[in-house]
């Protein structure tokens, strides 16, 4: 039966699982610290004692709040011995249905060897999870000695972020191998678009991966472990041919293409994502 949430409905009806869905229907399924406050920064003050600092996180929809540092106690380790801790945030369902959050450090197995992390909760609330570990940092021991603390969640970024890179345009120019015309450039966020009604001023035969002298220009190239492709043609069919395009801007020419067609080259890609 459909229920409307946010709506006056003369009692208290909104519950946590209706706001844990919401979050996380829109921030996604997963865990993130959130991009204000100390974001939980970690200090360690002595061999077993390390301050949790400020911050906002949400964990599988739910919303915890750090309002002050918070000191948190480590186990002393053992000489020779090798351990990794775990500092996580602890979401607890308890009787009567009453839920908490507590930060906690999980201790992990002392090894001669190479140490593992502690097995912590992973059933989500959403799922139905009573108890459910959110990890926050891999605290190493080597002896007596507390190692560098090792961030393990992801910082989400606010949608303002989100928007102004997905928002920045941009446009570039190309000269067409085998033209004196050039191909126009028009980047948004991360996604390049290639598109141009051009003339060949030059003929090439069955081209095949043949490289050309032209290049595109930088902040516009595919980006590593990827080629981007130009196709261009024209209706009668005597010129057809593709530029494949390597993140170093270099490209590379395949097909046939005769001098005084009118064509149409288009393309399409992902380039690096610039989130200045």
């Amino acid at each position: 039966m459909a229920e409307l949430v946010t709506g006056h409905a003369g009692k208290a009806h909104v519950t946590p699982e209706q706001a844990a869905g919401l979050n996380a229907g829109i921030l996604g399924l997963d865990d993130y610290v959130l991009n204000v406050h100390d974001k939980f920064k970690i200090s360690v003050v002595s061999a077993n004692k390390v301050t949790i600092g400020t911050g906002e996180l949400v964990m599988q929809g739910r919303h915890v709040n750090q309002g002050r540092p918070e000191d948190l106690i480590v186990t002393n380790g053992s000489q020779g011995m090798k351990r990794n801790d775990l500092v996580v945030c602890r979401y607890t369902k308890g009787s009567q249905s009453i839920e908490s959050a507590q930060l906690l450090v999980v201790k992990g197995t002392p090894t001669t060897g190479t140490p593992t992390d502690p097995t912590i909760n992973t059933t989500s609330p959403l799922d139905g999870g009573t108890t459910y570990d959110m990890p926050l940092y891999r605290i190493p021991l080597d002896g007596i000695t507390i190692g560098t603390p090792v961030a393990l969640f992801n910082v989400l970024k606010p949608m303002s972020d989100v928007w102004d890179s997905l928002t920045q345009f941009e446009t570039g120019q190309l000269k067409m191998p085998y033209s004196d015309r050039t191909i126009t450039l028009t980047k948004v966020g991360c996604v390049v678009v290639a598109n141009a009604y051009i003339t060949l001023t030059g003929s090439f035969k069955s081209a095949g991966n043949v490289a050309v002298n032209e290049k595109i220009p930088e902040g516009f190239r595919p980006a590593d472990g990827a080629n981007a492709v130009l196709h261009g043609s024209d209706n009668g069919g005597d010129a057809t041919f593709y530029l494949v395009v390597s993140p170093d801007g270099s490209m590379r020419l395949n097909g046939t293409g005769n001098v005084g067609r009118f064509i149409g080259v288009s393309g399409c890609w992902i380039t690096v994502w610039n989130r200045s």
